[in-house]
């Protein structure tokens, strides 16, 4: 990959839409206010429903937690684009392991596998290449992949090739295969856990007409005998 290349495929991956200041920037921007604005609105209605000094001082406590609790929410965005990160990882590390099996060096690699791919995880490895190609160290360049599931993962086996000098495409073959059977046991579990949770609304349904056919005759018997 030509030094002319990987500037143009860098430069693109700077756009508004990949770094976060486009529209996915915007929409991060407005959801703080709408919080702020949730648990203001929250605050007053206590402060109405209640009255009086005790509604004014529920009133500040609620807001405050309300605004600290929907914080910790994690938003539709958020979610989906840690997904779509977890799931682009291994197909990442692939491509990066058949780049340095051709020859070439990490950073180059990195670089050709951000341009290849494309969504959030490919603006990580564009910020991880460039910090590689300025010079900087394997922690702090790796560090632009923390909070992708799975990511640790790469960058600790990215940090031993640095310090040992030992083969990073074989770890990375290893690591994609992982990846994907780790994915496919959160699949099974996931689909276990989807399987209990249907039946719970069938139970839930079956169980006033348990309480009243056979709990409470029994109660209603017993209670006669002893009164």
């Amino acid at each position: 990959m030509s030094p002319v290349r990987a500037g143009g495929s860098v430069a693109r991956l700077g756009s508004p839409d990949r770094d976060g200041t486009g529209r996915g920037g915007v929409q991060r921007r407005r959801r703080p206010d709408a919080i702020r604005l949730a648990a203001g609105m929250a605050g007053l209605a206590v402060a109405v429903v209640v009255g009086g000094w005790f509604g004014l001082l529920g009133a500040v406590p609620t807001a405050v937690l309300l605004d600290v609790l929907l914080r910790k929410i994690e938003s539709p965005a958020a979610r989906g684009r840690r997904l779509r990160e977890a799931a682009d990882l291994p197909l990442a590390a692939d491509l990066l392991a058949a780049a340095m099996r051709a020859g070439a060096p990490v950073d180059r690699s990195v670089l050709a596998v951000a341009e290849a791919l494309d969504g959030p995880l490919a603006s990580r490895l564009a910020r991880v290449g460039r910090t590689l190609l300025l010079g900087g160290g394997p922690a702090e360049a790796w560090s632009a992949l923390d909070g992708v599931p799975g990511a640790e993962r790469m960058a600790a086996a990215a940090f031993r090739s640095a310090n040992s000098g030992a083969a990073l495409a074989g770890a990375l073959t290893r690591l994609a295969d992982d990846l994907r059977a780790d994915r496919a046991t959160a699949a099974e579990a996931s689909a276990r856990r989807a399987g209990v949770l249907i039946v719970l609304p069938l139970g839930l349904c079956f169980l006033p007409a348990f309480i009243l056919a056979g709990l409470v005759p029994v109660i209603v018997a017993v209670l006669g005998d002893v009164l």
